[in-house]
């Protein structure tokens, strides 16, 4: 194993070229699903989310990386320096929420291709120092918006999520994730890498470690006045979905007393959430982000209504303890209401600290870059959040302006961006040096 380089020289200095060409590119990804206040709407497997990873495809292909695409539609760019030798993985998402921001996840996946070039071209000169091999990834689905759960993608991949199940998940419209990536011809036959989730398969390539840059989508580098956010620790949750069962009658005809309204049912769990969150103050996030009313008709009692909620909190106790006071809400709700509640868990996790390595690591490239920083704890899920059970993780947040995401008015200054992709890359290099 090679001894990595002195700590404090910095592999890939920025130079002017390098951070037009990024933001150059930042602009055409933007384009993809483009909304006329500013955002994107490129929701996973859609026209749009296709359209940008053939470009991104395109980008790393003309750069000597290759793309495969795992059994759940993962997107991988490959570049080997040394055949047998395990990978750094970099990236994020290129999905959106509806009406979104174009900063969530697809600026991560794109400073990770640029840092790896980089990186490429460095290391083809230096090759003595090389320990590790290098991959981009865009993760399938992080979003969770068009197929549920979020953060599907890695979910598979780190075992989480069980892969008939996800390929299995329909839309909407009824469309499944086998069908939508098959289409598209994103789909691939195998897996690319061993995650821990496979024995004795030697066409496997392993991993050494993952690093992801993202957004805050909160305000605690913005109010600090920081560029950088060291991820040590991130908020558990438990995300669920309900189905509200009552009957269908008529709203004229029907007497209140004798009605069993699953919208009133589900209106009561939206106000009981917000009430629970309210009685913990910080402590506790919780949401109702989708709701669908069944036949939604505007002279039908409804007789069902899907829901997707979520409760978070730094404090596992506090998130048991909740919900267990939710049961006993949901309890009482069928009574008042006269309705059924169904709770079905859709994606859930404990909080954890990251790696210490990796926050210490990234810490000493930020002081050797001369970059103003904190630590932080997300409270959002991040495809790293899967990632740091299984591989030795680097998160790292730059400035949300008001700690606006998910929302067309989303923004982070250039410069920002910039410094994050240097940030990436010094770390990326540490890593590709053996460093993590």
């Amino acid at each position: 194993m090679s001894t990595p380089s002195a700590e404090s020289e910095i592999r890939v200095p920025s130079n002017p070229e390098a951070d037009a060409a990024f933001l150059a590119d930042f602009t055409t990804m933007s384009a993809f699903g483009a909304t006329a206040a500013g955002g994107v709407e490129r929701q996973a497997a859609t026209d749009e989310d296709i359209a940008n990873r053939r470009w991104l495809a395109e980008w790393l292909i003309d750069r000597g990386f290759t793309v495969a695409y795992d059994r759940v539609g993962n997107m991988f760019g490959l570049y080997e320096f040394a055949p047998g030798r395990p990978y750094v993985l970099a990236g994020s998402h290129m999905d959106s929420q509806p009406r979104g921001g174009k900063y969530d996840g697809a600026y991560g996946v794109l400073a990770a291709a640029h840092s790896l070039d980089r990186l490429r071209r460095y290391y083809d000169t230096h090759p003595e120092a090389v320990v590790n091999n290098i991959a981009v990834v865009n993760w399938f689905n992080e979003e969770g918006s068009r197929f549920k759960p979020s953060m599907q993608g890695s979910g598979v991949f780190t075992g989480k999520i069980s892969l008939t199940v996800a390929l299995e998940t329909e839309d909407s419209a009824g469309v499944t994730v086998f069908e939508a990536l098959s289409a598209a011809n994103m789909l691939g036959e195998h897996d690319v890498f061993d995650s821990g989730e496979h024995v004795n398969d030697d066409d496997l390539l392993p991993i050494a470690s993952y690093a992801e840059m993202h957004i805050e989508q909160g305000r605690e580098l913005d109010k600090a006045g920081m560029i950088m956010g060291i991820v040590d620790s991130t908020w558990g949750a438990n995300k669920y979905e309900l189905s509200v069962l009552g009957h269908q009658a008529h709203t004229g005809a029907t007497a209140i007393a004798d009605r069993q309204d699953a919208l009133y049912g589900a209106a009561q769990v939206v106000v009981g959430l917000r009430e629970l969150a309210d009685s913990y103050g910080d402590d506790l996030h919780t949401s109702c982000g989708q709701l669908t009313v069944i036949p939604n008709s505007p002279v039908v009692v409804a007789r069902e209504v899907e829901m997707h909620m979520d409760l978070r909190s730094p404090d596992d106790a506090i998130l048991e303890e909740a919900d267990a006071k939710l049961n006993r809400l949901f309890a009482e709700i069928e009574v008042r209401a006269d309705v059924k509640i169904e709770k079905r868990f859709a994606h859930t996790w404990k909080g954890h600290t990251y790696t210490p390595e990796g926050v210490s690591l990234s810490t000493k490239v930020i002081e050797d870059l001369g970059v103003s920083h904190m630590h932080v704890r997300t409270r959002a899920g991040h495809d790293s959040t899967n990632m740091k059970d299984i591989v030795p993780t680097v998160m790292l947040f730059i400035p949300s302006v008001d700690g606006v995401s998910h929302a067309e008015n989303e923004f982070t200054h250039d410069d920002d961006m910039i410094v994050g992709v240097d940030v990436l890359t010094e770390t990326l290099a540490r890593m590709v040096e053996g460093a993590l």
